[in-house]
């Protein structure tokens, strides 16, 4: 007698896994309802900060793909977000070392999106464009991104588990064009932060084949999710919870702020520096 509990399918592919999920679109910020899940909750009203609130019907890009970097900018209030995956190959040499190559990766990302949007007559201008990258370093110093197929899969999971402890390194970096001619046309700031995650010892090759086979991690670095089933693999983590995931908000926010300030503040800081620097040959 077979067993009806066990699936006859097989799981998806890689391919398939890694390409985003194809879903109705409602309201922004809501989560699309099927069969018995209830409705989502009423979202909070946006935060009313200067930056954000000078983002309002402007076009904000986030050149990336992950649904998950979306959920997050939309807690925010950064909802009705333009997605524009980056065309940048993502093939930096792994000598580098993982924060240099982490936040080469994000702020090449966000340049290729830029050069590619600034002149795009249809839809406008941007406003805003986020880009992330986010690696797996594990304790031994190697780099970890998506895994390639089941078998890659399930040796990365294991390694990370036979390790103990490893780092979730993200990169962000946020541009705003600016309307001046000031070279080079835009304001970029970046940031990189760092969580050590440490898988349970105790986690069985079999909870890890069967994880394996939900294809929950095969879009994601290090080939696990600490948001969904990912998360019965690990212990504890040190840092922020929202880094693992693949944006740290509370960086990003700051970025945001840093690169809406208005261009008269840049003029205000050269002048006061200007000043400085004449009012000291006026003493020697």
């Amino acid at each position: 007698m077979s067993n009806t509990n066990t699936p006859s399918d097989p799981p998806p592919s890689y391919e398939d896994a890694q390409r985003p999920a194809q879903t109705s679109r409602g309201p922004p910020g809501q989560i699309p309802r099927s069969g018995g899940i209830p409705p989502p909750m009423k979202p909070p009203l946006p935060l009313n900060l200067p930056a954000l609130v000078a983002l309002r019907g402007k076009r904000v890009v986030l050149a990336s793909q992950s649904p998950r970097r979306r959920q997050l900018l939309a807690q925010i209030g950064l909802t009705n977000l333009d997605i524009v995956p980056s065309n940048f190959a993502e093939d930096l040499p792994h000598t580098l070392s993982p924060l240099e190559y982490v936040l080469q990766t994000a702020s090449a990302k966000a340049l290729d999106v830029y050069r590619r949007e600034i002149d795009n007559s249809a839809r406008g201008e941007p406003a805003l464009i986020i880009a992330a990258d986010t690696i797996i370093v594990t304790h031994g110093g190697r780099i970890l991104e998506k895994p390639r197929n089941e078998k890659h899969h399930l040796e990365m999971l294991r390694m990370l588990r036979d390790e103990g402890s490893h780092k979730v390194t993200t990169a962000v970096a946020v541009m705003a064009p600016l309307e001046s001619a000031v070279d080079p046309g835009y304001r970029m700031e970046t940031v990189v932060e760092e969580t050590v995650v440490r898988f349970d010892a105790s986690v069985t090759d079999e909870l890890i084949h069967a994880y394996v086979r939900t294809r929950d991690g095969a879009d994601k670095a290090g080939g696990y999710g600490i948001q969904t089933a990912g998360s019965i693999l690990i212990e504890r983590i040190e840092g922020t919870y929202d880094n693992v995931v693949g944006l740290p908000l509370r960086a990003t926010l700051k970025l945001i702020e840093k690169v809406m300030r208005p261009e008269d503040d840049d003029e205000d800081e050269e002048g006061e520096e200007g000043y400085a620097e004449s009012g000291d040959e006026d003493f020697i």
